[in-house]
């Protein structure tokens, strides 16, 4: 698993490092790892051109001595300092008795055009907003020049916390974090900035929970539900799908599809579209009577093509086994009837969705998604799993009035239910999945296969988190690098099982 933490965290726990460490070793230890990464890149560094790009305070110290380090090993090495007065004395020195050479802006878009690789140095993880303007045309040069772009803990312009970008931000091929990733490594838009990241372990003690995670192969296999000797399809979980319309009769057919992959033992269907999904899945159990005489579920999807159907919405929400809603459940479901619901509830929107249920305008939910998601779970006392390319997971009532959209009182009443669907903690960031995945009908895959997992025992955070990680797999192995439809998708789900389930 990859942990994230956020600043205050971060330097924390440096300062009580530094306390027992001699003067400059961290400093020391960060530049080692930073430089053996620059190595890598340049793969041949004697000889080689090299750019640091030097702002004021420890992320330019570990810039300046990473370069002392390269220059010792023959590279010419030249420091363009953004802020003289305040770069770092003691990496300054390091530089220039390694011979390495300092100047100034004046010149710098040509020596970057010339150099085989750049070191982002100028913002340190304290630093909010997009570049300052005399940064910019570096900036700019640096992703106009062949080098490659190296960016010291984070790149230069994005939010180190939330992963947010507001204004203009430097693109790395590598970065080389220390100690822990940050959570804006991790989590979109900030994410696409950072290219390969690389973690240089610099000796942190750090708390047992992290902000952000990232489940990997592992983790998930350990979640997956498995057979026992003595089970029998309903001892598996059965899971109802209360999905589909006349007019999208499709997206039943793809929730039942990602339902029948998810470990649950039976799927029951209710809803119009019912012949259209025995033809297609014949060991479907159908009903035609609504969701209160389909029989025995642990678990209900329902909203995938739901249309206007909101009296069903409201029935299964009033059902007591785990509910996940989905795209027409979202906009029918009443927030009194989802925040009043004692069995676990997960919620599935996309970032349009989101922001409709948030009121505010859908870029914002796109630029700050680990703000959106934590107003979601604690206005509607429900775990959420926010679609998008970063497919973020968060428990119920975590960070109630962070912020995003006008009021966020209206979810009060999750604080005294924490324990309901995961019980908050960190939130997951998803790492697998394709943007071939932003096809029609992928979602109604996605919410069968955590209304599946559901049913089968997980709870709400870890149901979508392992629909998550199987369904951005699927997607990979479906599309391998061509156009992808949901269908393929879905049947790509077992290759994605077993691949996790291999390691």
């Amino acid at each position: 698993m990859r942990t994230a933490y956020s600043v205050e965290t971060v330097r924390a726990a440096e300062r009580e490092l530094m306390a027992r460490l001699p003067e400059g070793a961290l400093m020391r230890r960060a530049a080692a790892g930073l430089a053996a990464a620059c190595a890598d890149v340049l793969g041949r560094v004697y000889g080689s051109r090299v750019v640091l790009l030097v702002g004021s305070g420890n992320n330019g110290g570990d810039a300046l001595h990473a370069g002392a380090r390269l220059a010792r090993r023959g590279a010419g090495v030249s420091a363009v300092l953004l802020a003289p007065e305040h770069a770092h004395p003691g990496g300054l020195a390091a530089l220039r008795r390694a011979g390495g050479r300092v100047v100034g802006t004046d010149g710098a878009e040509e020596l970057i055009g010339r150099s085989d690789l750049v070191v982002d140095g100028i913002v340190g993880i304290g630093g909010t907003g997009g570049l300052r303007p005399d940064a910019v045309p570096l900036a700019e040069a640096a992703e106009r020049a062949r080098a490659a772009v190296v960016a010291v803990d984070l790149p230069s312009g994005v939010d180190a916390d939330t992963g947010e970008v507001r204004g203009r931000a430097l693109r790395a091929d590598l970065t080389v974090t220390f100690g822990t990733h940050k959570p804006g490594l991790l989590i979109d838009p900030a994410r696409e900035y950072a290219g390969a990241v690389r973690l240089v372990d610099i000796g942190l003690t750090l708390p047992d929970e992290p902000e952000v995670e990232a489940l990997q192969h592992a983790d998930v296999a350990r979640l997956l539900p498995v057979p026992a000797a003595e089970s029998d399809k309903y001892r598996r979980g059965v899971v109802g799908i209360a999905a589909g319309s006349a007019r999208y009769p499709g997206a039943a057919v793809l929730a039942v599809a990602g339902a029948l992959r998810g470990g649950a033992g039976a799927v029951r269907y209710v809803g119009p579209a019912g012949q259209a999904v025995i033809a297609r899945f014949p060991e479907t159990l159908v009903s035609d009577r609504g969701p209160k005489h389909a029989g025995r579920v642990q678990a209900w999807v329902v909203g995938p093509g739901a249309g206007d159907d909101a009296a069903t919405v409201a029935e299964v929400l009033a059902a007591d086994v785990p509910v996940l809603i989905d795209a027409d459940g979202l906009r029918l479901a009443e927030a009194s009837a989802v925040r009043g619901r004692r069995a676990p509830t997960l919620m599935t929107p996309h970032a349009g969705e989101a922001a409709a249920l948030l009121g505010v305008e859908r870029v914002e939910v796109e630029g700050g998604r680990l703000d959106a998601v934590r107003e979601l779970a604690g206005r509607y006392g429900a775990a959420v799993l926010l679609k998008g390319s970063t497919t973020l997971v968060v428990g119920v009532g975590v960070g109630v009035g962070v912020g995003v959209g006008a009021g966020a009182g209206a979810g009060a009443g999750a604080d005294a239910r924490a324990g309901v669907g995961g019980g908050g903690g960190p939130v997951r960031v998803n790492p697998t999945g394709t943007s071939w995945l932003a096809t029609a009908g992928s979602g109604d895959v996605l919410s069968g296969l955590g209304g599946s997992l559901l049913a089968a025992g997980l709870s709400a955070v870890d149901a979508g988190s392992a629909a998550a990680y199987l369904h951005g797999l699927a997607g990979r192995f479906a599309a391998d690098g061509a156009p992808v439809g949901a269908r393929d998708v879905a049947e790509a789900v077992a290759g994605a099982w077993r691949s996790v389930v291999r390691g």
